[in-house]
């Protein structure tokens, strides 16, 4: 991955509202949430939310889908690997292997603190 796009995805979750909208999308895992939906989940005006996913989608870290007038959108796991896959590609000298412990799936029980962490 470059690093241009790298700084782009990053700079697509470098905000607060975008974060949120990551992290609600990374809890619904594969389900789709409509754009209102996540507005009324976070609460923030739909008309701000659209720009918001707008940018996480031209970063590539959603997949949004219209249906209609409505817009669906979930994480699109390849893209947000990609970006972790990237960040530790120069650990240990080249040597991203040594690294695994950074990309391993958190374990069970490691929750939130609450369930709505970002608020």
């Amino acid at each position: 991955m470059e690093d241009g796009q790298i700084i782009e995805r990053l700079a697509a979750i470098a905000h607060a509202t975008r974060l949120k909208v990551f992290r609600l999308l990374a809890q619904a895992g594969p389900e789709e949430l409509a754009s209102g939906e996540i507005a009324r989940r976070l609460p923030i005006p739909v008309n701000t939310m659209s720009t918001h996913l707008a940018m996480l989608a031209r970063s590539g870290l959603i997949a949004p889908r219209r249906d209609n007038r409505l817009i669906f959108s979930a994480l699109a796991p390849e893209a947000v690997r990609g970006l972790f896959d990237a960040l530790v590609s120069d650990c240990r000298d080249g040597r991203p292997e040594l690294c695994a412990p950074l990309m391993a799936a958190p374990k069970k029980g490691c929750a939130p603190r609450s369930k709505t962490p970002w608020r």
